[in-house]
């Protein structure tokens, strides 16, 4: 929930797999282009034909790049769908919306400019989030990353609402831990009703009832 959290000094987002087995991450310019390239043309093409058609030589192709050039960075179509994957959770961790400051803006309006940002970065990666729901299915290993990125998000706004609370602001009773689960897994859910599988709801819709169930479910003190 809360957009302040490198200024909070809250620790810095975990990888979404183990990557000790990656390739080390390129020391040049030039090849910090390449890997950024092929990571680009290969959210074109996993977006295009899904990741189970997806072909590594489409997404060399995309890239205008050699299948050489793509082991220089990636050893296989499952690491370079994971490097996609992690530049899609930062963009939805940290989405570029405008901010409010914590301590100026209230707690509502601090909820409400959160759950707008989240849910435009998720409908900016829905295609990606639908691919991952799918392979998430049938690969323990995906399935791992998905259930790693809900608690990460579960974790970051656990911290708010304990913030929250140390203010005497909601629900003292409330265990953060189990409402973040709780409302962060409606709203991605929400999210991926409408976006991914084409239900109907305006942004507004989605904004005004999320963050009034947020409010209303923490027994937020609006005073």
């Amino acid at each position: 929930m809360s957009s302040k959290s490198s200024a909070r000094g809250e620790s810095a987002v975990p990888p979404l797999a183990d990557t000790s087995a990656f390739r080390a991450p390129p020391v040049t310019a030039r090849g910090a282009r390449t890997r950024a390239a092929l990571v680009a043309a290969a959210r074109v093409v996993f977006e295009r034909d899904g990741y189970l058609d997806a072909r590594l030589t489409d997404i060399t192709a995309e890239a205008k790049c050699s299948t050489g050039s793509f082991y220089t960075y990636f050893s296989s179509k499952e690491e370079v769908f994971l490097a996609v994957v992690e530049e899609a959770q930062h963009d939805m961790l940290h989405p570029g919306a405008p901010h409010l400051d914590e301590d100026e803006a209230s707690p509502a309006a601090v909820i409400e400019a959160s759950n707008r940002a989240y849910l435009e970065a998720y409908k900016r990666n829905a295609k990606l989030m639908l691919i991952l729901e799918q392979v998430a299915v049938v690969d323990p290993k995906f399935r791992e990353v998905r259930r790693t990125r809900s608690r990460t998000f579960a974790a970051r706004n656990a911290r708010a609402i304990a913030r929250l609370q140390e203010q005497g602001l909601v629900d003292p009773g409330i265990d953060p831990k189990m409402a973040a689960m709780a409302l962060s897994g409606m709203v991605s859910r929400l999210a991926y009703n409408v976006f991914c599988l084409g239900d109907k709801a305006s942004m507004k819709q989605l904004v005004d009832t999320t963050t009034r169930l947020w409010v209303n479910a923490l027994k937020l003190d609006e005073s």
